[in-house]
């Protein structure tokens, strides 16, 4: 799959999940981005660091549901620990795994 197909099936799986959660965003944008998976605007503007295209889709759906929760719910509380876990179950194997997967990319970057 070329990247701009990974792109594409990456945008469509952002796309599936708003749909899912009713979410509505007013932009969506995949871009390198140094310290983040991705970050979220309370106006609606979701960037997804470029890198993720690379990833398993289970860690793309962790990171889009993730961000596309942020837009009803501004912190990591409760209510969004919940909200995870009815979406995608187990949510902290994800984490887990995203957390190994930036620390072998930083890795890679210092030397």
């Amino acid at each position: 799959m070329t990247a701009i197909d990974q792109k594409h099936a990456f945008k469509q799986r952002v796309r599936y999940w708003a749909e899912k959660l009713d979410a509505q965003f007013v932009s969506l944008s995949v871009r390198p981005m140094r310290n983040k998976w991705a970050s979220c605007t309370t106006s609606g503007h979701l960037n997804f660091n470029d890198e993720l295209l690379g990833l398993k889709p289970e860690l793309w759906d962790y990171i889009i549901v993730h961000e596309l929760l942020h837009l009803f719910v501004p912190n990591h509380g409760r209510l969004w620990k919940s909200l995870m876990r009815a979406y995608l179950g187990e949510y902290e194997a994800h984490e887990c795994e995203l957390r190994k997967v930036a620390h072998d990319i930083s890795l890679q970057r210092a030397h």
